[in-house]
């Protein structure tokens, strides 16, 4: 494959110099410019070269899993991101969405009468150079924790460097991070970022995907520029319509209503958090379905497009614009992931040079008048290589703000659209306008008090300032808080080995915490009353390796299984929630099936289900912080509790009386839907059946390596979320995903059984029955416990008891088989009578020592010791 750099390189004498990777993520191409001739284009960017959203949104996101890792979970909390408009507006959305929890603010070179500016800076080497930073809440960069910059290159370092001094003398912090897709500086560069972190007394640190320089022969300016004049076409061509497949003529676009959600910022102009992301997710599969049905892609239309791709599958490209290049990859991933052959990339103020040869990085350029009105006056725009790209369709995301008549003017962007791509769709997204703030402070004049940032040099103390003088008082005292007090969710890999996308935990993280306790010594505590269960946590049992052969061996042959059971109980919930349900899965024992709930849907229906953890204690109730959280950022009434199986019902009664008691969460459900219900405890289930569910056999490792959930005063205040534990020691046991993959490599075997029997349960009644309760209560009494909280039943919690307290005995059906043969295992290793009896409603249940004490004897006449 030729690399897009080879025609300037052979022409000019440039070089990349560095990492193996920076062909594949650079071509070269030339533009007019002053300062510098040669332009580095990215081909996993979206700007210039359209790509594969799942390419450009992937490679942000995965740079942000890397400065959350780099940053630890608890400064990872405290991070803002700043992109720098326009080309990486995206990037650095995509990177505050690695991160989990941080707001993402971008420079804007729109302004924005009554926003006050928190600063703003002069990109020198550019054509179009005055950034602003508009944030709706004037504390956003406030904050004493990082400040994550993030920009598509980092050639000499003098914007991003600059940026840092202008908001430290206003905003000082500990930490910076800087971000790039690639590290294009010199050795004198490197140097300065050393002596800059010394000078302002702050940690900087760098990542990217690749380094290197680029070498640059003497006089390479001069015959850049020359090399451009002999190569630009006349002031104001364009290349005549290229007919594809026959097609010449120029079609009108279709509009499309995407029903954006209210009040749901466009992107991070004025700031973007994680619960306005969590309010994108949720409305995407509605436009994703408005767009293929205004594609024509849709079941809607009986005559789908002709496709050019592969397989004869429609080609589409979906075109952002300049800054609005977040909202255009998200509708643009969607579509992919509906199975679309899907493209992205935006149009842009940058003019550069196209030449129709394999060895240069722009083939094609289109040239419109800018529509949207700007700031510093009407001039051209482009989009590149989107003329001669193959497609048959071309969704044009703009934003209102934007949607003028030039925009549809017979030399419009639209019309250029149309004159090469055969269906042309325009999606309009609303421009966010922040509300009204106190006063508005004036836009910088960029000829005098602006940041500049080049030629970098070190200022004297104080002459280097940002705009804005501080915010009156009045102003500060009425900021809007940044979310909530509450934080956002933990997400995987910085808390839990889960993919972040799975599930977000709304915990705090008490991983540096010393919680575990010998068995004995907790299950003495806790029956004498001096201390409740969930103020420690037991010593992680490690499988031996012929618990683990039974763990594999039982999800072999189980997958199926669970698979239909899943299957049955995400279709239930979607029959009786119909719309889009929140998944909120009771920490830990749901949050493997709620995964398993998400992929399902995900799988069958395309929905794209919201997913969170939380912490419910018998005896304390749900987390009430967790719910507060969940209600500020989603409808109570969407929210579907989730849990893996029920035992006696305990947790189903805690369940209802914490929601009964308060009326602040009435708006909640308080049914939960689990995957097995033997004890007849819920209407929501996949089966009644009692089985072996793999997830039970094993603790944090078949649980994205979390702990149990704590709650204790010491170390869980009135306005915390409850805490747990991330043991990445046990990396190399996890099995978190090899569960998950495994079950769901089997939805399509089940599901057109699982259609059948969905239909067949809905029809039938489903009312709790609490047999299992009554049972419980039943063999309490007849063993002479007196406590049903001594007694778990189900092979679910008969597995609990002998990973985690103290068993005494456990009660196996006559006959049970396989579903127990990890349960015998534990119960031989631990020294466990295993008693098997008739009439049992369960497979077996596990009963807990009664009265136990550290000196009380067990069934072997013996004082029982863990292994």
């Amino acid at each position: 494959m030729v690399w897009t750099g080879t025609w300037v390189a052979e022409r000019l004498g440039v070089e990349l110099i560095g990492d193996e990777e920076l062909p594949a993520l650079l071509g070269l191409a030339l533009r007019r410019n002053p300062k510098r001739a040669h332009l580095l284009v990215s081909s996993v960017l979206g700007k210039h070269v359209p790509q594969h959203p799942s390419v450009v949104y992937g490679t942000g996101l995965g740079l942000g899993l890397r400065v959350r890792e780099l940053l630890g979970a608890r400064e990872a909390e405290r991070a803002v991101v700043l992109g720098y408009a326009e080309t990486a507006t995206a990037l650095g959305h995509a990177v505050a969405d690695g991160l989990g929890t941080a707001p993402y603010l971008h420079s804007t070179r729109r302004p924005v009468a009554g926003v006050a500016t928190a600063g703003g800076f002069e990109e020198s080497h550019s054509h179009a150079t005055s950034h602003l930073l508009l944030p709706e809440d004037p504390e956003l960069l406030a904050g004493e924790g990082p400040l994550v910059l993030v920009d598509d290159e980092f050639s000499t370092g003098n914007t991003v460097l600059n940026t840092i001094r202008g908001l430290h003398e206003r905003y000082p912090r500990e930490r910076y991070v800087v971000v790039a897709l690639v590290d294009m500086r010199g050795p004198a560069d490197r140097e300065r970022l050393t002596d800059f972190a010394a000078e302002i007394g702050a940690r900087v640190d760098l990542l990217s995907l690749a380094a290197g320089t680029v070498g640059l022969p003497d006089g390479v300016l001069a015959r850049g520029q020359e090399l451009v004049a002999r190569h630009e076409p006349p002031h104001g061509a364009a290349p005549a319509p290229r007919s594809r497949g026959g097609f010449t003529a120029v079609a009108a676009p279709v509009r499309v209503d995407l029903d954006w959600p209210a009040e749901l910022p466009d992107g991070g102009r004025h700031g973007f958090t994680p619960a306005h992301r969590a309010r994108l997710e949720g409305a995407l599969p509605a436009m994703t379905q408005a767009l293929a049905e205004a594609l024509a892609l849709g079941t809607a239309d009986p005559a789908p497009l002709p496709g050019h791709g592969p397989a004869g599958a429609p080609r589409v490209l979906v075109l952002g614009f300049e800054e609005l290049m977040y909202a255009p990859l998200r509708l643009a991933g969607a579509l992919e992931d509906a199975g679309l052959d899907v493209r992205y990339s935006t149009t842009t103020r940058s003019p550069v040079l196209a030449v129709d040869d394999p060895g240069y990085a722009i083939r094609t350029r289109l040239v419109f008048p800018a529509h949207d009105t700007p700031a510093d006056g009407p001039g051209e725009r482009y989009a590149y290589n989107v003329a001669g790209g193959g497609y048959d369709a071309v969704v044009a995301v703009v934003d209102s703000a934007a949607d003028t008549p030039e925009l549809h003017a017979p030399e419009g962007l639209l019309a250029q659209l149309a004159a090469h791509i055969p269906h042309v769709v325009l999606a309009v997204v609303p421009s966010y306008a922040p509300h009204p703030q106190a006063a508005a402070e004036p836009v910088a004049d960029t000829a005098s008090e602006a940041i500049r940032t080049e030629p970098f040099a070190a200022p004297a103390s104080g002459a280097i300032r940002s705009e804005a003088p501080e915010a009156p008082e009045a102003i500060r005292s009425e900021a809007p808080e940044r979310s909530s007090m509450l934080p956002e969710p933990l997400r995987g890999p910085a808390f839990s080995s889960y993919a972040p996308e799975e599930v977000g935990w709304l915990l705090q993280d008490l991983s540096d915490a010393e919680l575990e306790a010998p068995t004995e010594e907790r299950e003495e505590a806790i029956q004498s009353g001096g201390a409740h269960y969930a103020e420690s946590l037991p010593v992680e049992y490690q499988p031996s390796a012929r618990y683990q052969e039974l763990f594999h061996s039982a999800l072999e042959s189980s997958a199926a299984r669970i698979a239909h059971a899943v299957g049955t109980v995400t279709e239930t919930v979607l029959a009786e929630k119909p719309g889009r349900p929140v998944l909120v899965s009771l920490a830990r024992a749901g949050t493997p099936v709620g995964v398993l709930m998400r992929r399902w849907a995900r799988r069958r229906h395309g929905l794209d289900l919201p997913h969170y953890a939380v912490s419910i204690v018998r005896g304390r109730g749900i987390d009430a912080n967790a719910l507060r959280w969940l209600a500020a950022h989603h409808d109570p009434a969407d929210v579907v509790f989730v849990d893996g199986w029920t035992g006696k019902g305990a947790i189903t009664r805690e369940l209802a009386a914490a929601l009964r008691e308060s009326e602040e969460f009435a708006g909640f459900d308080p049914e939960i839907a689990v995957l097995a219900d033997p004890g007849s405890c819920v209407r929501t289930y996949g089966t009644r059946e009692d089985f072996l569910i793999p997830s039970a056999c094993l603790n944090s490792t078949v649980s994205g390596l979390i702990s149990r959930t704590v709650l204790r005063s010491d170390l869980v205040g009135p306005d915390d979320f409850h805490g747990a534990k991330f043991y990445r020691e046990l990396e190399g046991a996890d099995v978190s995903g090899a569960f998950l993959d495994a079950v769901e490599a089997r939805f399509d075997e089940v599901a057109a059984t699982v259609d059948t029997d969905v239909k067949d349960l809905l029809a039938t009644d489903r009312t709790p029955t609490w047999e299992g309760w009554a049972a419980v209560e039943r063999i309490s009494e007849e063993y002479g416990i007196h406590d049903v909280n001594l007694v778990k039943p189900g092979v679910g919690e008969t597995t609990r008891v002998l990973l985690r307290r103290v068993p005494w005995k456990i009660l196996a059906q006559r006959g049970a088989g396989a579903d127990l043969a990890h349960v015998r295992l534990l119960a031989e290793q631990r020294g466990v009578p295993v008693e098997e009896v008739d009439g049992l409603p369960y497979t077996c249940v596990g009963l807990i020592h009664p009265q136990y004490t550290r000196g009380a004897t067990g069934a072997d006449g013996k004082a029982v010791a863990s292994r």
